[in-house]
C-alpha cells in the first residue's frame, strides 16, 4: 500500500509539471519575436545584397516578402491508471501511465514582389517631397541627393548605369558640401506652401545665420542659379528649373539606385576578362566623391561581415567594420520599403509549413 501512494504522488508530481508547462504562451513571446526579428533582418540583408549582385551581373532581381509568421505551440498531458485487487493477494495488479505531447509549429507565408505595379514602383523615380523629407528626417543631405538624385538645376550627379555611365559634373560635389554644411547649422528648412490651389514644397533659408553659413548659402544658391537674396525657393521635378525661384530635382527610381550601387561591387578579374561583367567602377575620390557602399569579393566565406550572400562561387560582402557602408546599406533598404507598398495583390503565395 505504501509503495501504491509514493507511485501516486509522482504520477501527480509528473502532471503537475507538465500541466504547469501549459503556461510557456506568454514566456515564448519575448524569445520568438526576437529570434524572428532577428532572421527576418538577416534574410532581408542578404536578399537585397544579392540583388544588387546580381544586377551587377546583368541577372534579374527578385524579391520576396515575408507576409506573415503564425507560430504555434502545443502542450498536452494525460494520466492513466488502473488498480486490480484480487486473492490471492500476489495476483494485485498496478498500472500507472503518464503521456505528454510539446509541438512547435510555425507557418511562414512568402510573397512574391511581382507584377506590373511593383514594376512601376521600381521604375518610377523617388517623388522630391520624399527625398526632402529624408533630409528633414534627419538624414545627411549629401548623402540622399547622391544616392538619391541625377541632378539638381541641371547640374548632374555621378551614374555607375552601363547605359549612361558618367562622372559628376565638377559643382555637383561642392553644393553637396555646402549644403552639408548649410544643413548642420539649422540654416535650411522645408515647408509647405499653398501656390495655385495646390501644395508646394519650399526650401526655405533662415535669415539668421552666421557668417559663414550665410557664405555657404549664398554660393549654393549662386551655382543653382538661385536668385541670391531670395529666401524661399519651391522644389519640383525635373532637370532644369523654370525660373530662379525654383529647385528642379531630377531624382532617380529604385532600380537605377541599386544599378549605381552595383557599378562599384569588386569582381573577379576574370570575369570581366571573360566579359561576364562590367569592370568596377572607379570613384572620383574619397567621403562622399568615393564609393557609396563598398561591397567586396572574395573566394571564402568572410568571417567578420555585416551581410554576405554566395553567387557564381564567389563571396560577395560588406565588411562589418566599415560603419558608412552599413549605414548606408540600411538606409539604402528603407528607402526601398517605400517602393513595396501595394505591390502584392493578386500576387501568388507561397506557404511554407517550417516545422512540425
Amino acid at each position: 500500500m505504501v509503495l501504491n501512494i509514493r507511485i501516486l504522488a509522482a504520477a501527480a508530481l509528473m502532471v503537475a509539471f507538465l500541466t504547469g508547462c501549459s503556461g510557456l504562451g506568454p514566456a515564448t513571446v519575448a524569445r520568438d519575436r526576437f529570434d524572428y526579428t532577428a532572421a527576418i533582418s538577416e534574410s532581408w540583408k542578404r536578399q537585397m545584397l544579392l540583388n544588387i549582385v546580381k544586377i551587377r551581373y546583368g541577372d534579374a532581381p527578385i524579391f520576396l516578402d515575408v507576409a506573415s509568421i503564425i507560430n504555434q505551440y502545443q502542450v498536452s498531458t494525460a494520466l492513466n491508471a488502473a488498480f486490480g485487487w484480487s486473492y490471492p493477494p500476489q495476483a494485485n495488479s498496478q498500472l500507472l501511465g503518464v503521456e505528454g505531447n510539446f509541438i512547435d509549429r510555425p507557418t511562414i507565408t512568402y510573397t512574391p514582389l511581382t507584377g506590373e505595379k511593383f514594376a512601376r514602383n521600381l521604375m518610377t523615380p523617388v517623388a522630391p517631397a520624399t527625398v526632402m523629407s529624408l533630409v528633414e528626417g534627419g538624414y545627411p543631405i549629401d548623402l540622399v541627393f547622391r544616392i538619391l538624385v541625377h541632378s539638381v538645376n541641371g547640374i548632374q550627379n555621378s551614374f555607375g548605369g552601363s547605359a549612361r555611365a558618367r562622372k559628376a559634373d565638377p559643382e555637383f560635389y561642392l553644393i553637396l558640401e555646402k549644403m552639408r554644411h548649410i544643413q548642420a547649422s539649422g540654416a535650411v528648412a522645408l515647408r509647405v506652401r499653398k501656390m495655385e490651389n495646390r501644395d508646394a514644397l519650399m526650401m526655405v533659408f533662415r535669415k539668421r545665420m552666421d557668417r559663414e553659413t550665410e557664405q555657404a548659402s549664398r554660393e549654393v544658391r549662386r551655382m543653382l542659379g538661385l536668385k541670391e537674396e531670395g529666401g524661399e525657393f519651391r522644389v519640383v521635378y525635373g532637370s532644369v528649373s523654370g525660373s530662379d525661384e525654383e529647385v528642379a530635382l531630377l531624382t532617380r527610381s529604385i532600380i537605377e539606385v541599386l544599378s549605381d550601387i552595383s557599378a562599384t561591387i569588386q569582381v573577379p578579374a576574370e570575369h570581366v576578362t571573360e566579359r561576364r561583367v562590367p569592370a568596377t567602377m572607379e570613384p572620383e575620390g574619397e567621403g562622399i566623391r568615393g564609393t557609396m557602399i563598398r561591397i567586396l569579393c572574395s573566394t571564402a566565406k568572410p568571417d567578420d561581415d555585416f551581410a554576405a550572400v554566395p553567387y557564381r562561387g564567389r563571396w560577395f560582402w560588406i565588411d562589418d567594420r566599415n560603419y558608412v557602408s552599413k549605414k548606408l546599406f540600411s538606409f539604402l533598404m528603407f528607402v526601398m520599403t517605400l517602393t513595396e507598398t501595394g505591390g502584392k495583390e493578386g500576387a501568388p503565395i507561397v506557404t511554407i509549413n517550417a516545422g512540425g
